[in-house]
């Protein structure tokens, strides 16, 4: 049996903040993984825990700015490390509230900017710091977009439909640009087992490109990414929709000022009106989303900060035969994330063969600390080892509801 409190873990892996608040000790390799996540001197875990995430509604929703995704881009291909990149926008925060499959696969990505502007709406309505959309569309014209073409990236395209993909990589490759297309392939329409078989996986590997952009739709992309994840050598991994489309001059994209407006759903049904069905049936689930959790989960992050409460965190550790168990008592909040980013990182780096987190002392959770949870599960689900949260209070429960983790309470490893 080991307790945090009596000093037996290593004094490196943990942050202890008393009742009062007051800050004992803080891991300074954690401290420079929260100011600079992308620092090559820090481990992969505190670097991962040290992204600025958030909750938003059940899905991780990282608060960057375009700069700040180009450049992880960049750093991952020059790298050659794995970096999957997710786009949420409605339908994928639809789509994820219906499988769990879909959901892992943005809980498993390394970079999830905002693609739609209904969540940066969400986000200011919660009290959430994303200020800005960050669509995959305007990623890919930024990259475009770089200085040095003989620096610029390497792309494969996945995708797209018929004749999308090479429409779309003569159009890069016609100029030079920060983009260049190195392959392409149209998988057609089968599953996404018979879209991984080796010859396909070769082929996109031998290609030697820096950016994987794949087309197929959410849910199937998605699905594709995850189950090739470890298979694939292509560093930069995204699925990103229309993109394809846009790039070869398919599918006009809407003006700007519809896209800032969060109008570009009306612009795309001009364009395609085959998606008026998803469109209908996310836009009403969206609207009973609002209703019953958005706006009752704003009015309570409104009176907390109304009340100004200064609650400190307290952590303790415990372990029993490789059983990993957390106990948290206090405010769970972005107060208080720096602190338990380092003894989370031990938690990943002690090799435990289960994690349990003992609410049952939580009073309040907000959507930093509940994000920083989300990306702990995702380091645990890589290892296949299950987290558990046990103890939640009837608020807490609540507040988990709202925040659309509920899932996190339900059962081990969900």
């Amino acid at each position: 049996m080991m307790s945090a409190r009596a000093g037996m873990l290593a004094p490196e892996n943990l942050a202890l903040v008393g009742r009062t608040g007051a800050l004992v000790e803080v891991d300074a390799a954690t401290d420079r993984a929260y100011a600079d996540p992308a620092g090559a001197a820090l481990s992969a875990p505190a670097s991962e825990l040290s992204r600025e995430v958030y909750c938003l509604q059940g899905i991780p929703v990282d608060a960057v700015d375009m700069g700040e995704v180009v450049q992880r881009i960049k750093a991952a291909a020059e790298a050659k490390s794995p970096f999957l990149i997710s786009t949420p926008n409605v339908n994928f925060l639809i789509g994820s509230r219906h499988d769990e499959h879909f959901r892992e696969s943005l809980l498993r990505s390394d970079l999830c900017p905002a693609d739609g502007m209904p969540l940066v709406w969400i986000a200011k309505l919660t009290g959430v710091p994303i200020r800005t959309r960050v669509a995959g569309s305007d990623i890919f014209e930024e990259l475009k977009a770089a200085p040095d073409p003989a620096r610029g990236l390497k792309l494969y395209l996945f995708g797209g439909g018929e004749g999308a993909a090479a429409a779309a990589a003569n159009a890069l490759n016609a100029k030079s640009c920060g983009l260049s297309c190195v392959g392409k392939m149209n998988p057609g329409f089968g599953s996404v087992d018979t879209m991984s078989t080796s010859e396909i996986i070769d082929e996109i590997n031998a290609s030697d490109a820096d950016f994987l952009a794949v087309s197929l739709g959410a849910a199937k992309g998605q699905a594709w990414l995850l189950q090739n994840h470890d298979r694939l050598r292509v560093p930069v991994r995204a699925h990103l929709g229309a993109t394809v489309n846009f790039l070869g001059g398919k599918v006009r994209r809407a003006p700007s000022w519809m896209r800032a407006c969060g109008l570009e759903w009306l612009w795309r049904l001009k364009e395609e009106p085959q998606l008026w069905k998803r469109y209908a049936k996310d836009g009403a689930e969206l609207l009973g989303l609002m209703v019953l959790h958005v706006l009752p989960l704003a009015i309570l992050t409104r009176l907390r900060s109304l009340r100004s409460e200064r609650r400190g965190l307290a952590i303790e550790t415990e372990r029993r035969d490789g059983d990993l168990t957390l106990r948290l008592s206090g405010a769970a909040t972005e107060t208080h994330v720096k602190q338990a980013i380092s003894s989370f990182v031990h938690v990943v780096t002690s090799n435990p063969r289960t994690v349990t987190i003992d609410v049952s002392k939580v009073r309040t959770v907000d959507a930093r600390f509940l994000g920083l949870l989300l990306v702990l599960w995702k380091l645990l689900r890589v290892q296949d080892v299950p987290l558990q949260m046990t103890g939640a209070s009837r608020r807490l429960r609540t507040l988990f509801r709202l925040q659309g983790v509920g899932y996190l309470l339900s059962r081990q490893g969900a």
